[in-house]
């Protein structure tokens, strides 16, 4: 396998669709601002893609992946491959409409829960509309993360890479169309938003067409049959099961994190998103990618007990990620507001709430590395069938995020008073960047602990490397940044222009650096793309 390539086919359509996504919420700030009718929206949308990642893109994935791909790659072949998909398909469809039909009828409950502070009638409302109507969505992209599994065990990634492209596009043309509605037939805010929200099952719908069509094209041909629970069936929910309980603990902290924003001021919610949508974007081109790429690997070389290679395939992850995820933690904290600015504020969204947001974004990103990290070393577990250690380090992650959450925004009890830090929305965000880093902290040593993996020295010291070469780009950064202030809220083509001098500058100076004390190894590039170098 060419990790570079994989990396490379996942990270470009990722980058796509992140960049399709950064579109989306351009227009989605300017059309809608911050205010309640969006920080109702983006907590309904928040509640199936919690389930969906607890469900499907968790639990359901490391379990599920493994398991098809020694069957497709085994005596049984492809015959054997399909039979378990069909049976895993036909259980995975019922519970899952199941859920939504409970959720639906409990969507009341959920929303009050996650307010807790009084909320206006009327708000609430259309919190629980607006939940009611997307929550569906989880349904249709379950289905979508099956299929998407069944093409990665044959390195078909482009499919399951694209298809969060075609939310963004559905999202962009509602937005679109309903601003031209908004400003031609005096459409109110809340109008708009209950339209963008029946785009969102409408995208579903779509990327289940797409992803169904590739996986008869791959010739898996899934079929709905009577429910029937079957030894593997058996077998794969209960190595589901603790995957199910560790994402659990991951999107409690999402759903956790929401309830404690919703007991700051109006407009928090938004703003969180908006600055996590920034970091996302580094995050998704690469610590996904790569996780989705060295999976199938790792198993493979654990599977024929072969150390050297599953140790070179996780050097390999880690030293690729730090390559490109710490110049952009660096560049996102020390540009922060500019960047925020040149690409949301305008229209409904106001230089203050750009403000607020860039200082929510300058403490998230000093997170990043960590929640790469966390992608990249969940894999070495999940090749070994272990799905339980990363539960665990995600409900010690999730402790810390709680603690330094309630410590932020204080907390009155019969005989206990927390008198509040005062911190607000930044403080939130520095509570899930602890909780990551303890989240890393914890893998790796149970990696050592069992002689699963110990980062060589060689690669310490590039990464140590890498840090250098980040600091000289941050200082560069630092001047470059104030030269530019009067650009980034004027008009398209100047923030467009200074957004590309920060993030050239940025480029230039890093890997200038980075080569001249040795952080890029061009060996190293050379074996991870398998070719000779001349």
């Amino acid at each position: 396998m060419s990790l570079l390539k994989h990396v490379g086919t996942i990270g470009s359509l990722t980058m796509v669709s992140r960049v399709a996504g950064m579109a989306r919420e351009m227009i989605f700030s300017r059309v809608l601002g911050a205010n309640a009718v969006t920080d109702a929206w983006f907590q309904a949308f928040i509640i199936p893609n919690v389930f969906r990642r607890l469900f499907a893109e968790g639990a359901f994935s490391a379990a599920f992946v493994p398991m098809f791909s020694k069957r497709l790659h085994g005596d049984g072949g492809l015959e054997s491959a399909r039979s378990f998909s069909d049976d895993v398909l036909s259980i995975f469809l019922p519970v899952l409409i199941l859920l939504c039909a409970v959720m639906m009828i409990a969507m009341p409950w959920v929303i009050w829960v996650l307010s807790e502070k009084p909320i206006d009638p009327s708000e609430f409302d259309m919190a629980v509309q607006f939940a009611r109507i997307m929550f569906p969505y989880i349904l249709l992209v379950s289905l979508v993360t099956l299929f998407t599994g069944m093409l990665n065990s044959v390195s078909r990634f482009a499919p399951g890479a694209s298809f969060p492209i075609i939310l963004n596009l559905v999202l962009i043309a509602a937005l679109l169309g309903s601003e031209y509605a908004a400003e031609n037939f005096r459409w109110s805010v809340e109008r708009v938003g209950l339209v963008v929200a029946w785009a969102v099952p409408v995208a579903g719908v779509l990327q289940l067409v797409w992803l169904y069509t590739w996986t008869r094209v791959e010739g898996f041909r899934p079929r709905v049959l009577w429910p029937r629970i079957t030894p593997e069936v058996k077998r794969l929910s209960i190595i589901a099961l603790p995957a199910a309980i560790g994402g659990g603990a991951y999107q409690i902290n999402t759903l956790v994190q929401l309830y404690f924003l919703n007991q700051l001021y109006e407009g928090s919610v938004s703003h969180m998103n908006y600055a996590d949508r920034l970091n996302q974007l580094p995050l998704g081109i690469i610590g996904i990618a790569l996780s989705t790429a060295i999976l199938p690997t790792l198993s493979k070389f654990v599977g024929g007990n072969n150390k050297e290679g599953a140790d070179r395939i996780q050097s390999d992850a880690i030293e690729l990620s730090m390559l490109l995820t710490i110049p952009a933690a660096v560049a996102m904290a020390i540009c922060a507001t500019p960047f925020i600015t040149m690409i949301f504020q305008g229209g409904r969204f106001t230089m203050e709430d750009a403000a607020a947001a860039g200082s929510v974004l300058g403490v998230l990103v000093l997170g990043l590395p960590a929640y790469v990290l966390v992608k990249v070393l969940v894999p070495n577990f999940y090749a070994r069938s272990d799905t339980k250690t990363p539960v665990v380090a995600a409900f010690i992650s999730l402790f810390v995020f709680v603690a330094s959450c309630v410590w932020n925004i204080g907390l009155t009890l019969p005989g206990l008073t927390i008198e509040p830090l005062g911190y607000g929305v930044p403080g939130i965000a520095a509570a899930s960047v602890i909780g990551a880093w303890i989240n890393v902290a914890y893998l790796y040593a149970v990696l050592v602990k069992r002689g699963y993996y110990t980062v060589p020295l060689a690669l310490l010291g590039r990464v140590a490397r890498q840090l250098i070469a980040a600091a000289a780009m941050g200082a560069a950064l630092w001047f470059a940044r104030d030269l530019l202030t009067g650009w980034y809220s004027a008009g398209l083509f100047e923030r467009l222009g200074a957004l590309l001098v920060l993030v050239g500058c940025s480029a230039v100076v890093y890997f200038s650096v980075a080569f001249m004390v040795g952080a890029v190894d061009r060996q190293r590039i050379a074996a991870l793309t398998k070719k000779r170098v001349p």
